[in-house]
């Protein structure tokens, strides 16, 4: 464990002999247009008590300066990670100078150069504990404080931070401003932007208060900023979020700025919250994808309580947070915006990562073991997101909805701008609801993995609901009959369940939907009646929640092999045609496309791939013009055409402008058509370049750096190779695009031979790259052979490797032996 890696307990130890009292943060970000200068000037003063006569200061950079310790300047003591400060009294100002570096992996103050204009953008990413690469603090969620800062930047751009800005002055080409205290907040959830950002204002107002809103962006996206849109999500938002917990939005103005090469989907910074561009298409974009996108403007706004007000006191907490958020990103989403059918894409696409975690074997509980930063960061995961939330629905189905939010608003008044663990809020949870939610709490929150639920008949006619790993659910059993070839339901029933078998007195149906309305988190299985029902006719059955939950339990039944692949594809080509929920087509379509590349035995996988670009073909020809089913299944065929040169003809059609009436070829479309083709060798350096000439874009030159790499031939997958390896110069997202053209058709003939190299690469990296980076190489460039033998082998010989490295080749390897074992049980 290097000295970054900071652990639960030192930091413990660390916030119990101090007290914070404000934080003030200068940062001169004069020279970020000059694309030489690696760095920039940070000082930050700290007040605090203190009951010990030294601690450490968190800081990443090139360099400290100056330690100044109650106005004498101390001998610079730093390890590259931890400034030791000594001679501390019982109350302390203590001063350090610096130098931050600018960042292009995502993580500090991330600086990026617009191609379209040349105009410079900053923005910060922390969490969970990267404040650290810009400013000296104290890295840890239970030091809260006032921060105050103050931020040099050239004239005329946009300065953000969490607070409005207390005063601004301009001196020639320079601008300084200072912004209002914050406060008491984290440092993970402080931010700073800074550049030419396009702004749109607007307002909220309840009763007597007034939150002053702004949508940020790039200025060459300001065309395609769908500010109307994310104005009244956000307003509703507001409304909603004000009702539920009963508790004034309390972090003065609400600015959203959207922001490039972003490593998340967003981040709750009070005040100044960051989502990635890709929310901001550049052409066509379906309904599904602006769902999301509310989904996640709602998700990021609950955390202004559940995580900004009341933060977790470490990590081990992080579902009080993350949980919450994801619960009410659905929930809001679904009571007070368009976009009333949330839960079906949850149920369907959010709870399948959940599944997935859930069954690895590194997952952990809700409320988890974290010892140190490196496992926090791996603990953004599908258990602290999507498995949280799929418990806490049923938390709010046994307490109430009523005795849910009422819950949370005494949790809020009892704790606001404080630090708290799981007990602080059963507590609250159990005085209002009267309900044994301990209990609740060890079957769900302090226990792993996930059941599986299904219905047996035994030999005397006698019917049981078994489930594996067993837990007390309470669900409801759809039963539905085939009427005129049409699904249709006939009624439900509800049971409580806790047993391993449970006798249960339901009638014979031709449908029977375990878990219909999806009020548990379990996986489901269909008996054989029901899945030769659905195969005939899955796409008549009318409500969206059961269709999902059908689409669900045929997906999870393929990925653990116990249905054949074929008969999923089967179906898949059978029914996604007529799926009229965006939402579960996008979810069926990148299902398909996984089970192709990784169950169906390489015997009958071209014949496959073949039936498969056929479905996609005729279902864009045949879907209504400039629908969102349209340019769902052209996106799919763009996906399916990197495998079968035999579609090259048709692509540049498409590309010529001789596509389906009604398709917009959209810069992103045509980017991924024009990479089918560089993967089929179709298409060229020069033609590549021509393309690239004509979107000199940001999103244009990281598509042009996949669309390169995936040519087909030995050298270049080799270059792209070298390049993930050692080209450090490479952005987060062009480092992606690397990875993702090196392994582009699913060509192991192009690149097996570094198979070995790679177990030899990731321990280095792992040091010598950010853990983000780092993290990507592991995943991106795991070797997806026939055999387990490598990896057994670096496992073996590596068990003294960082816990968070081996845990993700733990998982990488899990990921590729249920790969083997399901191909292999296909007949």
């Amino acid at each position: 464990m290097t000295s970054a890696n900071l652990n639960r307990h030192e930091t413990a130890a660390r916030s119990a002999n101090i007290a914070v009292h404000g934080i003030r943060v200068e940062l001169d970000l004069t020279s970020a247009p000059d694309q030489t200068r690696t760095g920039f000037p940070s000082t930050t003063t700290l007040a605090f008590d203190a009951t010990t006569d030294s601690t450490w200061l968190d800081f990443i950079g090139e360099s400290v300066d100056a330690v100044i310790v109650n106005s004498t300047e101390q001998t610079i003591d730093y390890d590259g990670a931890r400034i030791r400060v000594t001679g501390l009294a019982a109350s302390n100002q203590v001063t350090i100078r610096a130098t931050a570096a600018y960042s292009r992996s995502g993580e500090g103050l991330h600086r990026f150069v617009d191609p379209v204009d040349g105009a410079t953008y900053l923005y910060t990413q922390y969490e969970p504990a990267d404040s650290r690469r810009v400013m000296a603090c104290f890295e840890q969620p239970d030091v809260k404080a006032p921060y105050t800062f103050e931020i040099h930047a050239p004239a005329g751009w946009q300065v953000l931070s969490n607070q409005a800005p207390a005063s601004k002055r301009e001196d020639g080409a320079v601008q300084t401003v200072e912004f209002a205290p914050t406060l008491p907040i984290s440092s993970y959830i402080t931010a700073v932007a800074a550049g030419p950002y396009h702004r749109v204002d607007g307002s909220w107002r309840r009763e007597d208060q007034v939150v002053d809103l702004g949508i940020l962006c790039r200025a060459s996206l300001a065309e395609h900023l769908e500010a109307d849109e994310i104005m009244t999500i956000t307003q509703q938002g507001l409304d909603f979020f004000s009702d539920a917990f009963a508790y004034p939005y309390p972090w003065g103005k609400y600015d959203q700025i959207f922001v490039p090469e972003y490593n998340l989907g967003a981040m709750e910074n009070p005040g100044l919250v960051t989502f990635t561009e890709a929310y901001i298409p550049r052409g066509a974009a379906t309904d599904a994808q602006r769902a999301g996108r509310a989904n996640t403007i709602l998700h990021e706004m609950a955390h202004m309580w559940f995580g900004d007000l009341v933060t977790m006191r470490w990590w081990d907490d992080l579902w009080l947070k993350e949980s919450f958020a994801d619960y009410m990103g659905s929930h809001a989403s679904a009571a007070a915006t368009r976009f009333t059918d949330a839960w079906v894409t949850f149920a369907n696409r959010r709870k399948a990562w959940a599944y997935q975690q859930d069954q690895l074997p590194t997952t952990h509980l809700i409320v988890a073991d974290i010892p140190d930063l490196e496992a926090a960061k791996l603990n953004f995961d599908g258990i602290t997101y999507a498995k949280g939330a799929s418990v806490l629905k049923q938390l709010v189905a046994f307490v109430g909805e009523k005795a849910f939010f009422e819950g949370s608003r005494r949790y809020f008044a009892a704790h606001a701008f404080g630090n708290t663990t799981l007990e602080d809020l059963l507590v609250e949870l159990e005085a209002v609801s009267g309900r044994d939610v301990r209990a609740w709490s060890r079957a769900w929150l302090e226990t792993t993995g996930v059941s599986t639920l299904s219905l047996e008949t035994d030999g005397t006619g006698e019917r049981m609901l078994v489930q594996t790993d067993p837990r007390p659910h309470r669900l409801r059993v759809g039963l539905y009959d085939l009427v005129d070839q049409r699904i249709v339901l006939r009624e439900k029933v509800e049971l409580d369940i806790a047993e391993p078998r449970t006798p249960v007195d339901l009638p014979d149906a031709d449908l029977v939907l375990i878990n219909d309305d999806d009020l548990t988190y379990a996986k489901v299985r269909l008996d054989e009646r029901s899945l030769v029902t659905v195969t005939s006719a899955l796409s008549t059955l009318d409500d969206a929640l059961a269709r999902g939950l059908v689409w669900s339990a045929l997906w999870n039944a393929t990925r653990d092999g116990e249905l054949a692949a074929a008969r999923y594809l089967e179906i898949v080509r059978a029914h996604a045609a007529a799926e009229a929920n965006i939402s579960l087509l996008a979810g069926v379509l990148a299902n398909a496309a996984f089970t192709l590349g990784h169950y169906v035995p390489d015997a009958a996988r071209s014949a496959e791939r073949v039936a498969w670009l056929r479905t996609t073909e005729q279902a864009m020809d045949a879907a209504v013009h400039g629908s969102d089913a349209q340019l769902s299944w052209a996106r799919a065929f763009a996906a399916a055409s990197a495998y079968d040169a035999g579609a090259t003809e048709r692509v540049r059609a498409v590309l010529s402008g001789e596509g389906p009436e009604g398709l917009p070829v959209d810069p992103e479309l045509r980017w991924a058509f024009l990479t089918a083709l560089a993967t089929t060798g179709a298409l060229g350096e020069a033609e590549l370049a021509a393309e690239l000439a004509a979107d000199d874009t940001a999103d244009g030159r990281t598509s042009s750096i996949r669309a390169l790499a995936a040519r087909p031939e030995v050298a270049v997958r080799d270059a792209a190779w070298t390049a993930a390896w050692s080209d450090t110069a490479l952005s987060n997202d062009h480092l992606d695009a690397t990875i993702g053209g090196f392994r582009a058709g699913g060509r192991r003939d192009l690149v097996a031979g570094h198979d070995a190299e790679f177990f030899a690469l990731i321990r280095p990296a792992w040091i010598e790259r950010s853990i983000e980076l780092a993290s990507r190489l592991v995943t991106g460039l795991f070797p997806q052979s026939e055999s387990l033998e490598l990896v057994d082998a670096w496992l073996a010989g590596n068990a003294d490797a960082p816990g968070a490295l081996r845990r993700l080749v733990i998982e990488q390897r899990d990921h590729l032996a249920r790969d083997i074992r399901v191909r292999a049980a296909q007949g």
